[in-house]
């Protein structure tokens, strides 16, 4: 595996692994990324550009935004990647392999350094999966760092 350009645990393919195609990260473009509170049943490429995009506006703060998608108000926060972390867009260029022994390969599609979070109607809160998932590196840190011997 070493040298061969890709990502993944242990010395040969197991039950299920998905290996990640580093190559990949050179070439990935910055795109914006949206995280919407509903199911979108389409599998591609979207103009995002040209539909969703434009019709943002700001909205309070500086990060919190507001838009109407199929007809339902949404409220948006920016949330930005923790300090140190690059966001990724992976993409299977084969189709999902149906069988669990089968090995599959990702390659980076896009990074983001922040994403915009969505909810109907209001806007996300900390109480938000997004959101406290984002603060957990900082979380983590803490819970591992060292803990001084107190003197006597």
């Amino acid at each position: 595996m070493a040298g061969d350009g890709s990502a993944g645990p242990g010395p040969g393919p197991g039950p299920g692994l998905v290996r990640l195609d580093l190559g990949s990260l050179r070439g990935a473009s910055r795109a914006p990324v949206h995280l919407l509170p509903c199911v979108v049943e389409h599998d591609g490429s979207a103009a995002v550009d040209r539909y969703f995009t434009p019709a943002i506006r700001p909205q309070g703060g500086r990060s919190e935004k507001a838009v109407s998608f199929r007809g339902r108000s949404l409220q948006g926060q920016e949330v930005p990647v923790p300090q140190g972390y690059v966001g990724l867009v992976l993409k299977e260029d084969a189709q999902p392999c149906l069988e669990e022994e089968e090995e599959r390969t990702v390659r980076v599609k896009s990074v983001f350094t922040e994403l915009t979070a969505w909810n109907l109607e209001q806007a996300p809160s900390g109480d938000d999966g997004i959101l406290m998932a984002m603060s957990w590196p900082k979380i983590s840190e803490g819970l591992h760092a060292p803990v001084p011997e107190e003197e006597p």
